[in-house]
């Protein structure tokens, strides 16, 4: 059976695996990101696929890059976590490992893996949402992963929702991701323990007592011990989420969306109200189906599982 290699590439850390042609990870591999030159990274890249084939017959590389993409899947022309300015990542790694490496941005990436092995089996109009410091975005119509001209498409986390909203990190005000994400769900909770520090005993509790010390982690473990403000963080960001699903749909029209992400890990806490937003936004909501709505199946290994697979398909 054909294997690849699925490298994903974070602004911490290199996760790199061998990966067969039903999805499952042969062998898998960490490593640190050098993530202040664009040649260390590159090396560290090469290093970890020529440890993996070393021990395996791999044919191809596929790698998912956390950044803008270029129509030919070889450029990264911009990424806010690593030193890439339109830099030539596809032939700085074939150069050192000699085989076909393609490179896809990393939303994309876990979008396809999700879509050939995991929540979006079955369903051939899949928007994939990564929900974690902020959001990102990958779709598949027709059974094909859709780039946009330049390669550059499904940004989905930098719609504008609030006119003249909150400044965000790409230099614009009011995208989603500022409402929608884990640093928006720490940022309401924050908001709402210094508003109301009553409702929120256990949040500020756990934060050692600062409500600027508040992290993600404890705005989730403070609402599964029923924290009132920590919960309506979760509500709020789920609002968010449903309502941004919902202008999604009026335009693409998708048959299922898949939540991933950091966020997803504590989807109990917020999945059926993000369900209930969405279909109390959506135009025509009483005539038209209403889209399935998921968790991705599979976590932290989708960007790596898909990249791995997209190397099959140059």
């Amino acid at each position: 059976m054909a294997l690849t290699i699925g490298v994903d590439v974070g602004g911490t850390k290199i996760a790199a695996g061998v990966v067969d042609e039903n999805g499952h990870i042969v062998e898998n591999l960490l490593r640190p990101t050098p993530a202040d030159d664009p040649d260390k990274v590159a090396e560290a890249i090469a290093e970890v696929v020529l440890d993996l084939a070393g021990r395996h017959d791999v044919e191809a590389v596929g790698l998912g890059a956390a950044g803008f993409v270029d129509e030919t899947r070889s450029i990264v022309r911009f990424a806010p976590n690593l030193a890439w300015r339109e830099e030539p990542l596809q032939k700085a790694v074939a150069e050192r490992v000699n085989m076909p490496v393609v490179v896809e941005n990393d939303a994309n990436a876990m979008a396809w893996g999700e879509y050939r092995f995991g929540a979006g089996r079955g369903e051939s109009h899949v928007v994939c949402i990564t929900v974690g410091t902020g959001i990102g975005g990958g779709l598949v119509f027709g059974g094909a992963l859709y780039r946009g001209r330049w390669g550059m498409g499904a940004e989905m986390g930098h719609m504008q929702v609030v006119a003249e909203g909150r400044l965000c990190g790409c230099g614009n005000l009011g995208c989603w991701e500022q409402y929608a994400s884990g640093n928006a769900l720490v940022h309401e909770a924050r908001l709402i323990a210094e508003a109301q520090p009553g409702r929120a005993a256990r949040l500020i509790e756990l934060a050692g007592g600062t409500t600027a010390d508040i992290e993600g982690k404890h705005v989730t473990e403070a609402a599964r011990d029923g924290d009132d403000a920590a919960l309506a963080a979760f509500a709020s960001m789920a609002q968010w989420l449903g309502q941004g699903m919902a202008d999604l749909a009026a335009v693409l029209d998708p048959g299922r969306f898949i939540l991933g992400g950091g966020v997803s890990r504590a989807a109990d806490l917020w999945i059926d109200d993000a369900r209930a937003a969405y279909g109390r936004a959506l135009t025509g909501r009483e005539h038209r189906p209403h889209a399935d709505i998921r968790v991705a199946e599979l976590g932290a290994s989708a960007g790596l599982v898909g990249a791995a697979d997209l190397a099959r398909h140059p």
